[in-house]
């Protein structure tokens, strides 16, 4: 059927002189323009809603009074977190109503360059779900670490004429923003009128200037809800966070008023599968915006409307005539209860996984491990006894650290770390190119009584990050990430308890999401071996210790970094003494 005929076929039925493909009857209709109910038929058409009144169809479909309201949207989500590739990640979100997501696949392009990239994009192919992607903007996210890979303008700029790529994800190199680097102009100026993200955290209003100057639309890094109005009082879309380690949205929606709710959208950013299948996705975010005052009709068109006009969706978000024909039944609008998912006019029906053999995937996605031959005295840290260290303080469920100094346990001149005093080593080995760079620190919130954790997950250059309590079970975790070729682990008394193998690039598996997520479990359970009782997620944690780009203080295979000066530091700080 040629386009003409297509909207022909449309206008027909539209006008009552065809039968439409798919009504849906006695239905309450979520208006997300004008924040209304009300009840009509929605009749459905090769994909699309066609009309909204009283048709006939092919196939009737009695909601029997159930609500029906827009296809989730979730604005920014890095798939690669999931730790599922996306032909599995959407057979995870899609029963949560998640039809359409806006994913930067920067965590495989940091490790696989444009393999990682061509992977994504291939893996995503013909799906139910439809994955829109923004293209990674900083591969490597800093010149302070070492990555897998290294994007410029010309590598991405073929891309663009993809019919899925909508642009340029999250910048967040502010430093060479700030001073108009030449490599990422390049980049924000591929194609005009380019949808980009920005990345500002801890950052000031100043900076949301220059961000706004330089055309980048969005924000999903705020943190409280006077940066929320201010980037919305420059223009900016606020997207509302609620992932596996940052948790905003009860911070942020205190931000949003019927005025300038059209300026906020939901994203999950990072969120494991464990997260997901126990949680859920958008509609999490959802619940919870609803769970702190806001209208459900509200928060509902924060997860479709609006996120849909942010982007350029200009057929999705709504139930109205023209739009895509992708929507959510729900039994009730309060707990949002979802009772059937369609996606173009079709219900959604979950397929049983299966296994995706690693012979498919390319050498460099499978062997992304190297590990140099490791001794414990690559892990030291000198420290003189009369001096204070430079420690890192996680803060629970936040992706921020802060900056602590204090004295520390010293053997040999070396730091020792003490489960009394809750001062773990951190280490961060170099993992794609087999350089030998170790950057090593102190860690504080960890809160181990013994062993080490693991994982080649470690934002965004994604080399080897492990925390322990000793040498020996912090060596054994690094070498046994080599021998599973990436993913997690948990080591006690130089034994691995436990492990989840992630073959595509030390990110993500090659097993099932059911798999994966008992595997999860199965990993929750070994970390009480560990002594870990805290209530995060630990691993996540670990995994953004590495990131340079969100303040304070981070790791990266080069050392000890400070943000808010831009520099690696010593682990070892001269206190001053009293004059």
């Amino acid at each position: 059927m040629t386009h003409k005929e297509t909207i022909t076929n449309r206008i027909q039925t539209a006008h009552h002189q065809q039968v439409a493909d798919l009504v849906i009857k006695n239905a309450r209709i979520v208006d997300v323009f004008n924040l209304e109910i009300f009840e009509e038929d929605v009749a459905i058409t090769d994909g699309l809603i066609v009309g909204i009144g009283d048709y006939k169809g092919k196939e009737v479909v009695d909601a029997e009074g159930k609500y029906i309201c827009p296809g989730f949207i979730d604005g920014h989500v890095h798939i690669e977190s999931s730790m599922l590739p996306p032909s599995e990640f959407e057979k995870v979100v899609l029963p949560h109503g998640v039809t359409s997501v806006i994913t930067d696949p920067h965590e495989i392009a940091n490790v696989a360059g444009t393999e990682g990239l061509d992977f994504m994009i291939k893996d995503s192919e013909n799906l139910t779900l439809d994955a829109y992607m923004m293209l990674p903007s900083c591969v490597p996210a800093t010149p302070f670490e070492h990555a897998g890979a290294t994007l410029l303008a010309e590598d991405l700029r073929p891309y663009l004429k993809h019919p899925r790529v909508l642009g340029l994800a999250e910048v967040m190199d502010y430093p060479s923003l700030q001073q108009s680097a030449s490599d990422l102009l390049d980049k924000l100026t591929m194609q005009k009128s380019m949808k980009i993200d920005g990345h500002l955290a801890g950052l000031d209003t100043n900076a949301i200037n220059v961000y706004r100057a330089a055309g980048i639309d969005t924000d999903h890094e705020c943190k409280t809800r006077e940066e929320a109005l201010e980037r919305v009082k420059r223009g900016m879309y606020v997207m509302i966070r609620e992932g596996s380690v940052s948790k905003d949205l009860s911070n942020l929606i205190q931000a949003v008023t019927p005025n300038n709710a059209h300026r906020f959208l939901f994203c999950t950013d990072d969120k494991h599968i464990d997260d997901l299948l126990d949680e859920g996705s958008i509609d999490h975010n959802i619940r919870l915006a609803i769970q702190h005052g806001i209208d459900p009709l509200q928060a509902i068109q924060m997860a479709t409307l609006n996120a849909a006009q942010c982007y350029g969706l200009s057929n999705k978000g709504a139930i109205a005539p023209g739009y895509k024909a992708d929507f959510v039944l729900l039994d009730d609008l309060t707990t949002i209860t979802i009772s059937d998912v369609y996606k173009n006019g079709k219900r959604v029906i979950v397929q049983e996984s299966q296994e995706k053999p690693s012979t498919l995937l390319a050498q460099q996605l499978t062997q992304s491990v190297t590990v140099p031959d490791l001794s414990g005295q690559h892990l030291q840290i000198p420290i003189n006894s009369a001096e204070f260290a430079n420690v890192i303080e996680i803060i629970p469920n936040n992706l921020v650290t802060r900056k602590l100094r204090t004295n520390v346990n010293t053997v040999n001149h070396s730091f020792e770390p003490s489960t009394e005093r809750d001062l773990l080593k951190v280490v961060v080995v170099e993992r794609h190119h087999g350089t030998g760079h170790i950057g090593t620190g102190i860690v504080k919130g960890f809160n181990l009584s013994s062993g080490a954790i693991a994982t080649t997950i470690a934002h965004d250059s994604h080399n080897i990050v492990a925390v322990g309590t000793n040498d020996e079970d912090l060596l054994t975790a690094i070498h046994s990430l080599q021998d599973i070729n990436g993913g997690l682990v948990v080591v006690k008394d130089g034994k691995v308890e436990s492990s989840l193998r992630l073959t595509i690039g030390g990110l993500m598996s090659t097993e099932a999401s059911e798999s994966v997520y008992k595997s999860l479990k199965e990993m929750k359970q070994s970390l009480q071996t560990i002594g870990f009782q805290g209530h995060f997620n630990p691993f996540l944690t670990l995994s953004f210790l590495t990131l340079p780009v969100i303040p304070a203080l981070k790791m990266t295979d080069m050392g000890l970094f400070d943000v808010e000066t831009g520099q690696h530091i010593p682990v070892q700080f001269a206190h001053p003494q009293p004059s």
